[in-house]
């Protein structure tokens, strides 16, 4: 079925798992004719994909089905992606809302489209997770200089406060292979950035098929994949997502050291630095394994930027616990936090655990780490000065300056120049503007731009 001449605006919540998807749904509807709009635009169809990790991700989804009908009100609107899956029900009392797909079932959106007319009850269709069996490639083209590839989904592990197991099942991965050739596709396109991305990519070599046992196989793992995507002609960079600790081997910090492509960038989830809450959340690590994976890092590069995950108020977190993680973030070489206030979730272990946190000072703690964040990132940005990385800058532009990032993922702004989209240049940190970007002065072209996107 051919829809030319019709239109599809897409809105996507969450992670860079979610863009790659987004981004995937999108040329399935361009193939079959469909011009793309901006979601402030009027359309035919609105696509929403999703997220559930805070509650804030789910009250968001009904203003964004509010704001699409005030363009066009009689649109059709589909909402799919990890709250679709975990309470569909919820999202089909949504007034607008014509179809909601969950996990298995957001790839095939494009046969559920009515645009004759707007469906009468909402259609819901999601499976129970345990089908979730199989990998579907995706990545991101189009929308920025880089692009996600996504290599793996789903998650085997049982943190208590989180339900990414309940919206997209076990882990499984692509196989080496199809990200290979993902990764040249991409190459294709101009791209010369890509960010490894999944649910849990430590985890990357579970393949799709289970053994005469029903148990899963493992016939490869991460280091081995990265190993392959150094090889890749035509990207110049590659960047690793979030990334757990316990997975983060000393193998996979030692080749990204000497890697061709891979960059000095690391994002490591800690969650808290205490052990007692470390063990309520069910993490796999304590944070001695933590500290020694931070000292590995900076030990063989100096100048990578690492982010830190964390959760305040988490059941039980009492004043000294919330200390105790402050302090020893304040110890690490780290250069920024994602602050996180834990979030009371339906079908978590955490929501029966005692010692709820009261809201304020769940407040208080998340502005606090917030602050430290600031410090941390202002303390590496300035021993950054004066030297010189190579930055691939943006396409976008702010007023008169146009942005970009080194490898180890300093924000660089210049003087606007549209030349200098999609370009790596070689340039020379000078100092922190009132902005939180580095001034820099361009000292030569290095690549020049080829892109097609």
């Amino acid at each position: 079925m051919q829809f030319s001449g019709k239109t599809v605006a897409f809105h996507t919540l969450g992670c860079k798992l979610n863009f790659s998807e987004t981004s995937t749904i999108a040329r399935l509807f361009f193939e079959k004719g469909f011009e793309k709009r901006d979601f402030t635009q009027p359309a035919d169809v609105y696509v929403i994909n999703t997220c559930s990790v805070t509650e804030n991700a789910d009250k968001e989804c009904r203003s964004i089905v509010k704001n699409a009908l005030s363009q066009n009100p009689d649109a059709f609107v589909a909402v799919v992606g990890c709250y679709a899956q975990l309470k569909p029900e919820e999202i089909s009392n949504i007034e607008g809302v014509d179809v909601v797909l969950g996990a298995t079932e957001k790839f095939k959106l494009l046969n559920y489209i009515n645009l004759s007319q707007k469906n009468t009850h909402t259609q819901i269709h999601n499976c129970e997770i345990s089908e979730a069996d199989f990998f579907v490639d995706a990545y991101s083209i189009g929308d920025r200089t880089r692009s996600f590839l996504k290599v793996q989904d789903g998650c085997d592990y049982s943190c208590t406060f989180c339900t990414i197991p309940l919206a997209r099942g076990k882990s499984r991965s692509d196989t080496i292979e199809n990200v290979i050739n993902n990764a040249k596709q991409i190459a294709k396109n101009g791209v010369k950035e890509i960010v490894l991305t999944g649910v849990n990519i430590g985890d990357f070599g579970y393949g799709l098929f289970l053994d005469a046992e029903k148990k899963k196989r493992k016939d490869y793992n991460f280091l081995d994949l990265i190993k392959a995507l150094d090889e890749v002609e035509g990207i110049e960079r590659f960047r690793i997502s979030s990334i757990e600790p316990n997975l983060l081997k000393d193998e996979i910090i030692e080749f990204v050291a000497n890697s061709k492509k891979f960059v000095p960038h690391f994002h490591i989830p800690l969650q808290s630095g205490n052990n007692e809450l470390l063990g309520l959340m069910k993490r796999r690590y304590q944070r001695e394994l933590y500290a020694e994976r931070i000292a590995k890092i900076k030990s063989l590069m100096p100048d990578c930027c690492i982010g830190v995950d964390v959760i305040v108020g988490f059941p039980g977190e009492t004043e000294n616990h919330f200390l105790d993680t402050y302090h020893f973030i304040q110890s690490l070489d780290i250069s920024y936090l994602h602050v996180f206030t834990y979030s009371e979730r339906v079908n978590t272990p955490a929501i029966e655990l005692s010692g709820i946190v009261p809201p304020g000072e769940r407040k208080k703690r998340n502005k606090m780490l917030r602050v430290l964040s600031a410090k941390k990132l202002r303390a590496f940005y300035e021993s950054q000065k004066n030297k010189q990385w190579l930055v691939l800058f943006e396409q976008e532009s702010k007023q008169e300056y146009m942005c970009g990032f080194t490898p180890n993922y300093v924000k660089v702004k210049v003087p606007y120049d549209s030349n200098l989209a999609n370009t790596l240049q070689n340039v020379r940190l000078i100092d922190i503007d009132t902005e939180g970007s580095m001034e820099a002065m361009i000292l030569e072209s290095v690549i020049a731009s080829n892109s097609t996107i």
